[in-house]
């Protein structure tokens, strides 16, 4: 399986715009969001904004760098294949 991230800026409606469209395999499976300061501790962790399929948990995690984000997600899809 392969991951790509097409980076995007996303209307959150706040200063939450840098984002990162997850493919796996060409079909998109999430949206993540890097939060902004006004997150306070929180600020340039990222957040699953969306996630589709198999990447739509309960309570959506916060990743310290994208490298977490893209481990996660991994773990989500080969965990439902």
């Amino acid at each position: 399986m392969i991951l790509s991230l097409q980076a995007v800026q996303v209307a959150t409606g706040s200063d939450d715009a840098e984002s990162q469209l997850v493919f796996a395999d060409g079909f998109l499976v999430a949206v993540l969001v890097r939060l902004s300061a006004q997150h306070d501790a929180d600020a340039g962790k990222w957040f699953l904004e969306a996630g589709f399929g198999p990447i739509e948990p309960v309570v959506p995690p916060l990743f310290p760098d994208l490298s977490a984000a893209r481990a996660w997600i991994m773990r989500q899809l080969i965990a439902a294949a």
